[in-house]
Parts: structure tokens; C-alpha cells; sequence
């Protein structure tokens, strides 16, 4: 299935051809994702087919090799089941795969893996057809993909939509996990802005790597002209952003981690956590009404509280007294600004609010002391 829209997703600009698009891409260098194997890399290395940002052309830059390439680009194959011996992965422009590499992914059977996408002819790398999209009915997880091009060529992205999955039964009942992460299946599911990055950077494994890779919105025009704080020090501004996450499991929040790395002039104010449970259609609803969730609704996790730049912030959460298991998540900061990094840690609950498509998942009891009070 081709994206085929006359206007391609561009820096600063979200895709919103299809619905899976606004899931993660969950084979993104961004997410952990690896370039673990390719037979030939000649013009431009597989490395770049997972990069996190839109690829980009330069008109007269060329390398060794031919014209320079923000994809991955194969030679042009001549040699029929056969490659030449080039030296094995590190810098790999130039190279195709060593007999060695070859015989490492044999043992991977990889030949044998089931299709996501069966061959299928792709659009040319022209603004108005480059994106070609292919809807996977599949609610198994899955942990490597194969990615063949037919007979040789080349391609700037390959982006694999879903959500993470962890296995819960070997989660240490004693230890809090961060039940927000796009590694265990949290994703975000409504905001306000997203100007310069989506909120679903925040969620990301490891550190931040640059301002590239968190939330940030564009500054608010309703902002008064001269600035005031309140007797806390808070900024008194009339807006705020903000966006709304499904955990990765139901829960119980403990602990809140507010990362603020690389906004030095640009983090915000403050910030606020509030969390409530939706049903899946309850979600759909929501969704549909932009979030437009009464108040009474959301139970505060983290109230207003002061932000620094460039800094983690860490929090005890109120639910560490109030017990309260939410399902979803909500971030608010005011007036506008960027966020590196969101971490919602605590413990898995017993409840379990699945899609009927779904397969049911074990069901696990809070840490000891804390109770499932729905």
C-alpha cells in the first residue's frame, strides 16, 4: 500500500497519511533499534535506513564510491547468488558482506521467517509517492525483521510501527519499572503540540542524545507581555501543553523522573502529573474529543512543581500514599517548552484493560503493601 499524498511528511511536520504512523517506529536507532546484518552496502550504509530523522539530499556531495546517499543503497547486482569478499562490518560504505557474516545469518534461518510484507512493488523516490506503507495484521511479537529489495536499488527509511512488549512475569515484584517506556508498550496517545519533536521521544529507552530527542512545543502566543510569578515562584501564564500516555501496564506510580536535558533556554516553567483509567473504548472516545477528559477524572500524581534547564528532575509520586493504580498518564507543562526525557515508575497491577483482539496476558499483584483499589 503507497502513502501516495501529494505532500510528504517533512522536519517539524507529524505524518498523518495512516493511523499506525502515529505509533512507534519501533526498529529506530532512537529505540535501541541495530543494523545487525546486510549483504551489500557499496553506495550507503543499512545504518541509515533506522535513523531517527526525515532523510535529506545534497545535491553535489559525492564519496569514493558515487553520489552520496542518506539511505541505504546496494550495488547494482551482476553477480547471480554470489558476493565478492569485502571486509568485514565497520565502516561500511563500499562493502559487501564477508563470508563469515554470511555464514553467522545462516544460522539465523532467516530464510524461513514468516512474511509481514510479501513481495511487492514500491514507488519511486519521487515528493509525491516516496512513502510506501503496508498495513501488518499481526498481534505477535516479534523481535528481528528481514528487509529484502528485489534485485538491488535503493531505500532512505524503513520504519517498523508497533508497540514494545515485556514480558511481565519475569518483572522482580520488589524492583519499580518505568511502566511508560516504548519498550514495554507505553505510547503516547493525545497532545496539544508537537512543533519541533513528539512526545513519544520522551518515552524512548536511554538517555537523550541531543534536543532532537525530546517533546518540544512552540512557544505559546497567549503568553501576558511582562511576566509574574504567584508566592511559589510559579510562572502566572494563561496556557499550558501537554500529552497523554497509555502505560504499558496498569499500575501503580511511585516514583516520576522529569528530564529536562539539553533545554537550557527553552524548558518550561513547571510542570504537573495526572493519571486516571480509560477503558479501551473509553480511550477511542477520548481520542475522538481531543482529550477533552473531565477533571474529575485525573487524580494528581505530581502536582505543579518548578522546572530547571538542562537537568532530571526526580519525584515522589502522591499515589505512593494514595495507592491509586491509573492506566493512562498525563504531562502538562506551562507555559510551553521541551522535555528530554518522562519516566512513570512503579508497579504493575492486577488490573488488565485489554482489546477483545488481544490475546489475555498474566495478571500480577502489586508490591506488597499496595493494594488494587478498583
Amino acid at each position: 500500500m503507497s502513502g501516495g499524498m501529494g505532500d510528504s511528511p517533512k522536519e517539524g511536520k507529524l505524518t498523518r497519511f495512516l493511523d499506525f504512523t502515529q505509533l512507534i517506529d519501533m526498529a529506530s536507532e532512537a529505540v535501541g533499534g541495530k543494523v545487525l546484518f546486510a549483504t551489500d552496502d557499496f553506495f550507503a550504509p543499512a545504518e541509515n535506513l533506522i535513523k531517527s530523522d526525515n532523510p535529506s539530499f545534497k545535491e553535489h556531495e559525492y564519496t569514493e564510491f558515487g553520489k552520496w546517499m542518506d539511505g541505504w543503497q546496494t550495488r547494482r547486482k551482476r553477480i547471480p547468488d554470489k558476493l565478492p569478499e569485502i571486509p568485514e562490518r565497520g565502516v561500511r560504505t563500499g562493502a559487501a558482506a564477508t563470508p563469515e557474516e554470511l555464514e553467522a545469518m545462516a544460522e539465523l534461518k532467516s530464510n524461513d521467517w514468516n512474511y509481514l510484507v510479501h513481495m511487492t512493488e514500491l514507488k519511486p523516490g519521487n515528493p509525491a509517492s516516496s512513502h510506501n506503507y503496508f498495513l501488518i495484521n499481526s498481534q505477535q511479537r516479534w523481535t528481528h525483521v528481514r528487509l529484502n529489495i528485489f534485485p538491488d536499488g535503493g531505500i532512505a527509511r524503513l520504519r517498523v510501527y508497533g508497540t514494545g512488549q515485556n514480558d511481565w512475569a519475569a518483572t522482580d515484584p520488589k524492583e519499580p519499572v518505568d511502566l511508560v517506556t516504548i519498550a514495554f508498550g507505553g505510547v503516547c496517545v493525545g497532545f496539544s503540540n508537537a512543533h519541533f519533536g513528539h512526545p513519544n521521544n520522551m518515552i524512548g529507552v536511554n538517555k537523550a542524545k541531543s534536543i532532537a530527542d525530546g517533546w518540544e512545543t512552540a512557544r505559546r502566543l497567549d503568553r501576558p507581555p511582562i511576566l509574574e510569578n504567584d508566592e511559589n515562584g510559579t510562572l502566572l501564564v494563561p496556557g499550558c501543553e501537554w500529552a497523554v500516555f497509555r502505560l504499558a501496564h496498569p499500575g501503580v506510580i511511585t516514583q516520576i523522573e522529569i528530564d529536562t536535558s539539553y533545554f537550557k533556554g527553552n524548558f518550561p516553567d513547571n510542570c504537573k502529573v495526572d493519571g486516571c483509567v480509560l477503558t479501551t473504548q473509553e480511550e477511542e472516545d477520548m481520542i475522538k474529543r481531543k482529550w477533552n477528559l473531565p477533571a474529575h477524572k485525573w487524580k494528581a500524581l505530581l502536582p505543579v512543581t518548578k522546572l530547571s534547564p538542562n537537568q532530571s528532575h526526580l519525584f515522589d509520586s502522591l499515589t505512593l500514599e494514595l495507592q491509586d493504580v491509573i492506566t493512562h498518564a498525563r504531562l502538562t507543562i506551562a507555559p510551553d517548552g521541551g522535555v528530554s526525557r518522562l519516566r512513570l515508575k512503579g508497579f504493575p497491577s492486577s488490573i488488565c484493560l485489554l482489546r477483545s483482539r488481544e490475546k489475555p496476558t498474566l495478571k500480577f499483584a502489586v508490591k506488597a503493601g499496595f493494594r488494587a483499589n478498583l
